[in-house]
This record gives C-alpha cells, sequence and structure tokens, in this order.
C-alpha cells in the first residue's frame, strides 16, 4: 500500500511539473509573437556576440545544471542556482522585459527579450523590479531572489532560449 501510494504521489508531481511546463512554453509562444513586434536598439552589441561573456543572473552555487535528470523523463531545461533569499538578480544581457509577474510552478517570473530570437527567464523571485514593457541594461536589477513557486529553499531558475527552444547557459555565461 505504501509503494502504490509513493507511485501515485510520483505520477501526480511528474503530471503537476508537465502541466506547469507546457504552460511555460505557451507563455513562451504567445511572447514571442509579441517580441517580434518589438525591435531592440542597435547600438548595443547583439546577444550572439556576447557568447561566453554574459554574467551570472545572481551570485550562488549551481544546484541543477541544463540537461539533467529532475523527475522520471523530465530533464532540467536551465539552471537552478541557490541564492541567499533577496539577493538581487540581474540581467544578463540588454533587452526589453516582455513578462513580469506570477505564473504557476514558477512563481514570481521576468522573461526578457535580447532581440534575434534569445530570450532569458528569471523564475521564484521573492520579488519583481522591472514591469512588463521596461527596456534594460546588461547588469541592471531585474529582481529579488527567492522561493515563490512551490521552492522551499531560495533559488532562482534560470534559462536562455533561443527561437523559443532551452540552450544550455553554460555556453554563454562567463566562467565567473
Amino acid at each position: 500500500i505504501a509503494l502504490n501510494k509513493s507511485l501515485m504521489t510520483g505520477n501526480n508531481k511528474l503530471t503537476e511539473y508537465r502541466k506547469q511546463r507546457k504552460q511555460l512554453e505557451d507563455l513562451i509562444k504567445s511572447v514571442k509573437k509579441a517580441a517580434k513586434k518589438i525591435a531592440p536598439a542597435k547600438q548595443y552589441p547583439s546577444f550572439v556576440s556576447s557568447k561566453g561573456k554574459l554574467s551570472w543572473p545572481v551570485k550562488g552555487k549551481l544546484k541543477n545544471k541544463f540537461g539533467t535528470s529532475r523527475d522520471g523523463d523530465l530533464r532540467w531545461q536551465g539552471w537552478q542556482i541557490n541564492a541567499k533569499s533577496g539577493a538581487e538578480v540581474k540581467t544578463i544581457h540588454h533587452g526589453r522585459v516582455v513578462f513580469s509577474n506570477y505564473l504557476r510552478g514558477f512563481g514570481l517570473l521576468v522573461i526578457i527579450d535580447h532581440g534575434d530570437g534569445y530570450m532569458s527567464l528569471y523564475a521564484h523571485n521573492q520579488e519583481l523590479m522591472r514591469e512588463t514593457g521596461d527596456w534594460i541594461q546588461s547588469g541592471d536589477v531585474i529582481s529579488q531572489a527567492g522561493n515563490t513557486g512551490g521552492l522551499t529553499d531560495p533559488a532562482l531558475y534560470f534559462e536562455i532560449r533561443q527561437q523559443g527552444t532551452p540552450v544550455d547557459p553554460k555556453i554563454w555565461l562567463s566562467n565567473r
């Protein structure tokens, strides 16, 4: 009986993760459509030209890496970085905030469009410092790390997306 109960709990958790992932995917699709209408300022270096040079979004230890197993057949599509509650979360590159609100399973979430089909996502924040539509510069504080969206310990969930597809942040960020 205990094993059956444990399996049911695991299956329910997996179903919930899949549902949350689907909500994020749907949000990304709608944000991508809106972002196509926004032309980022041209005087800044492109996202691609900054590959391997971008700063980490928050100070902390990497807890979960891109591509590693999460639950069942689910894999991490970004990084989970342990952080102090209230730690400053900074944008990795200039761009425009295209989403700044709560999303179930991700908590307080900021999505930034960097142009040319690149976006970065910052989830589980305790406070959002920027609103949808704000233009931001590289290194601007956009939020404070927290544990919203179901986390027990404070952390930042961070993704980079290229044409809507998650890519490994390791190739984009500097080695600190």
